[in-house]
């Protein structure tokens, strides 16, 4: 499945509005433009996936916007066209916009006196399926606040009907879990094929400065032998050979990196699985100078022989 990018030629606004198969893009109605924002406009029924859509084309790197009110549109290109914007822009719509949702036909035709390529991708399910999201979430349909669920999703199916004519890509999520509906938005959206699922970002610190709030593991080494208690080895950073050796050279650290190792790598293919897109692993010493360098250092590499990008930060190495 991929999006087919529109060809030369003038959009025709409702032309072409009978049902596409499920999943399959429409022929090519737009002009192209070599350079520029290029703008998705991800839309369709409530629950159906749309959140889970933005998150995703976050992660292929579009600027993604959530209800921007469609007479927005042109000013949002705008901002994406000079230097330094954006140069991938995903915006959500829904009927959450009111009555600016009926602006949505002039906010396209600007975009096309602007010659800015766009793309709409709506997103929808069978009413059982959502119906059962909505039970699952206790949430109220945006258009059934006092109504039955069921009713709310046959008024948004209506109100949609034109804009689902002319969607580019239309995918059914029904039964789709998250993860395989994140593989078919990867599939169409992204510019080459990732062949790396995660990057992970390892922080030395010292649990005497604190903790980095935003890792999603934290690794505590203070329980190794501890490099500032001999003195040669007290002034110099983790990045010395010589406190790296001496690092190394403890039977425990030996250990532990062995059962360290076997644990991250069963973890990471679940966390690849799931979606994830980044991971944060923190390793802490006492200070941040030592221990917690070297086995940073070494998480790296582990990290890089499996084919993922590694990144380290030693946060406390210069206090």
């Amino acid at each position: 499945m991929s999006v087919q990018e529109r060809a030369e030629g003038t959009r025709t606004g409702n032309a072409n509005r009978s049902s596409e198969p499920t999943g399959s893009s429409k022929p090519a109605r737009t002009r192209r433009r070599t350079s520029g924002p290029g703008f998705t406009i991800i839309t369709g029924l409530s629950g159906a996936g749309r959140s889970e859509a933005a998150r995703c084309l976050e992660d292929l790197g579009f600027f993604v916007v959530d209800n921007l009110p469609p007479s927005l549109l042109s000013k949002m290109a705008e901002l994406a066209s000079r230097p330094g914007g954006p140069g991938k822009v995903a915006i959500v719509l829904d009927v959450r916009g009111g009555v600016f949702f009926g602006e949505l036909s002039r906010a396209l035709a600007e975009l096309d006196e602007l010659n800015i390529p766009y793309r709409i991708l709506y997103l929808e399910a069978s009413d059982q399926d959502l119906v059962n999201r909505y039970e699952a979430t206790r949430r109220r349909h945006p258009l059934a606040p006092a109504d039955r669920v069921v009713e709310g999703i046959r008024k948004e199916r209506l109100m949609m009907e034109s804009l689902r004519g002319d969607a580019d890509l239309i995918i059914d999520t029904s039964g789709l879990t998250p993860h395989e509906l994140r593989d078919r938005i990867r599939e169409a959206f992204a510019d080459t094929a990732p062949d790396v699922g995660l990057a992970v970002s390892l922080i030395s610190f010292g649990y005497k400065y604190g903790a980095p709030r935003d890792a999603d593991l934290v690794i505590d080494c203070r329980f190794l032998p501890n490099p500032h208690w001999v003195d040669d080895l007290r002034p110099l950073p983790g990045t010395d050979e010589r406190v790296v050796r001496y690092v190394r050279g403890q039977q425990t650290y030996r250990e532990f990196m062995r059962r360290l190792r076997a644990l991250l790598g069963f973890m990471v293919p679940g966390f690849i699985a799931e979606g994830k897109s980044y991971l944060t692993i923190a390793v802490g010493c006492t200070g941040g100078r030592h221990r917690s360098v070297v086995i940073a250092d070494d998480l790296a590499r582990f990290f890089r022989d499996k084919g993922l990008s590694a990144s380290v930060d030693y946060r406390d190495l210069d206090r």
